[in-house]
């Protein structure tokens, strides 16, 4: 029986990867003396919310998804990020290897909109770790399962995840539409002689301040 351990040594920005994405460094031991031969990994990412501390800003920002700061200690609860998985390949001991996490800067998505309003800081995670492990076995290559209790928790520095979005999105965000929304924007776009879509949403907010009471 193989005897494995994960350690998340170090949350890192891509430079050069085509869409955005973080990478993860992580330590994993054998001490059971196994030879690995190959480890079909995968890794559920959590955000826990609950174990960190929040500014004034960061609280007025949060209240859209957690509710007023009295609530918090029923709705501040751990979330999912992101389901992530590679191969590794085999290795006695010791190995460390790089697990890809593709990220997104949609604001409609969970993650998304507490990374933004996070001014500083660190993101408390969790690495829940699961797969298949490809051993030698009796009567040629075994096959075990990745325990489901492995996992590791890391605080990944706020700056991080923001030098990766600014890699993509330098100074901006990115929203999602359906199309009919979009249809109407579009139109509202030509109807006005807009020429790009935040003059649109400036041209929105402006009217809406005029009306305000």
């Amino acid at each position: 029986m193989i005897d494995l351990s994960f350690r998340v040594e170090d949350v890192m920005a891509e430079t050069y990867a085509a869409v955005p994405q973080l990478t993860a460094r992580i330590q994993i031991t054998e001490t059971a003396g196994e030879r690995v031969h190959a480890i079909a990994l995968r890794a559920q990412v959590q955000i826990e919310p609950q174990r960190r501390a929040y500014d004034d800003n960061e609280t007025a920002g949060l209240a859209d998804q957690f509710g007023p700061r009295p609530r918090w200690s029923h709705t501040l609860k751990p979330f999912l990020w992101m389901q992530c998985s590679t191969m590794v390949q085999g290795f006695s001991d010791m190995t460390m290897i790089e697990l890809p996490m593709p990220v997104t800067f949609d604001l409609e998505v969970t993650a998304s909109k507490y990374l933004h309003q996070l001014t500083g800081g660190e993101v408390p995670l969790v690495f829940l770790f699961s797969g298949t492990c490809f051993t030698r076995g009796e009567t040629g290559f075994g096959v075990e399962q990745v325990p489901w209790h492995l996992e590791d928790s890391y605080r990944m520095p706020v700056q991080v995840w923001r030098t990766c979005m600014d890699l993509h999105f330098p100074g901006s965000g990115w929203l999602r539409l359906n199309r009919e929304t979009l249809a109407e924007l579009t139109h509202y776009k030509a109807t006005h002689g807009l020429t790009t879509w935040e003059s649109v949403i400036e041209h929105l907010l402006a009217r809406d301040r005029v009306l305000e009471p």
